[in-house]
């Protein structure tokens, strides 16, 4: 897998103990990268990082806020990482309603910090920064947005994360130009779903909690459409990129979006029912819309992705929501060792894999 890139190189990975990071942090490991992981603590109960015991299974795990320069400056430089995977943030859309200055002190101010302390750091040779989709100004056109097309956001989350590709952008032109400097995409995904997910008002997690609670499903926005994807999908791009990124240097120094195909893309209803058929029950009903704007539609073009590095998406949406389902299945019912079964999701993953072998290479 990716051409052995990471076999023995040193990753720093920030967000390791959030959900996305979580899965990324076992990956790499499974690859034989060594993995210094930098984080606030899971703030979710349960959460992926700590029922998987992941802090055991990385060479390194340090609990820090990426707004703390000095810590975080302190731990990369004693790491000295070949590469930076920079996944940290403030995720979640509604939160970002109640804390719009938190928002953008940690995406923004955040990202500014490691892009800035990478760069300080004579090891780094790459770093991938991952943002969103809803970086896009979106007029919720019915085609996928391309890489080149105007930054945006309508709530503080979404323009916070146009803000961050603005600044990258703008640092890498700024301090990036050089041969001998490390080379920074960024990578752009959006309603990744999977096992280990425990976030407050995202859907799949939503579902899952009322579903073991044995309540209705409520949702506010049936009608809304994403990009639904499997966790592996934007993590396998994140690292296809590190690979192309350590191996050509700045000829990938660009942005990439991450998506499903277009018959992935599909209502929150739709979804909603899927996860009580795949899960044998459950319940889904309309809850009264509050007042807080939800865009009700988002889609990517993902033709540069898979013409340019390979990559092109493994699982349909349907592949998506079973296993996702199964995972959570498998940890409340607690007739598996959940570590094993991840695994074992990443290896099956890995099988299934069927890239773009006609790519251009730059």
């Amino acid at each position: 897998m990716f051409n052995n890139i990471y076999e023995g190189k040193k990753v720093f990975l920030t967000g390791h103990t959030g959900f996305k990071g979580s899965w990324l942090a076992l990956w790499l490991t499974k690859l034989g990268a060594d993995v210094c992981g930098y984080s606030l603590k899971s703030n979710t109960v349960p959460s992926m990082f700590n029922e998987l015991n992941i802090e055991s299974k990385i060479t390194k795990s340090v609990f820090g806020n990426i707004l703390d320069d000095r810590k975080l400056e302190k731990t990369m430089l004693e790491f000295l990482p070949d590469i930076v995977f920079h996944l940290a943030a403030q995720p979640l859309v509604r939160l970002s309603y109640s804390e719009p200055i938190l928002t953008y002190q940690t995406n923004v101010i955040g990202t500014l910090n490691v892009l800035d302390i990478a760069n300080c750091c004579p090891s780094v040779k790459a770093f991938v920064n991952v943002t969103t989709d809803k970086c896009y100004e979106n007029k919720e056109i019915e085609r996928g947005y391309k890489e080149d097309e105007p930054m945006g956001g309508y709530d503080m989350y979404s323009s916070s994360k146009g803000c961050v590709e603005i600044m990258s952008s703008s640092f890498r032109r700024s301090f990036l130009q050089d041969e001998s400097s490390m080379a920074m995409a960024t990578a752009r995904a959006g309603n990744v779903i999977g096992g280990g997910d425990w976030a407050q008002d995202r859907l799949i997690p939503d579902c899952i909690r009322s579903i073991n609670k044995q309540v209705p499903i409520e949702i506010r926005n049936p009608i809304a459409v994403r990009p639904w994807q499997y966790v592996l999908e934007p993590l396998s791009g994140y690292l296809l990129l590190g690979q192309k990124l350590l191996e050509y240097g700045h000829k990938y120094a660009e942005s990439f979006n991450f998506g499903p195909n277009e018959e992935s893309v599909l209502h929150v209803a739709e979804v909603s029912k899927k996860v009580c058929e795949f899960y044998g029950k459950g319940e889904v009903v309309v809850h009264k819309k509050d007042d807080l704007h939800e865009a009700n539609l988002l889609m990517l073009n993902i033709e540069k992705a898979h013409d340019i590095l390979g990559w092109t998406p493994t699982y349909t949406a349907n592949e998506a929501i079973k296993n996702t389902v199964e995972w959570y299945r498998h940890f409340y019912t607690k007739d598996i060792d959940m570590y094993s079964f991840t695994i074992e999701q990443i290896r099956e993953y890995e099988k299934n894999i069927k890239w773009n072998k006609n790519y251009v290479i730059k």
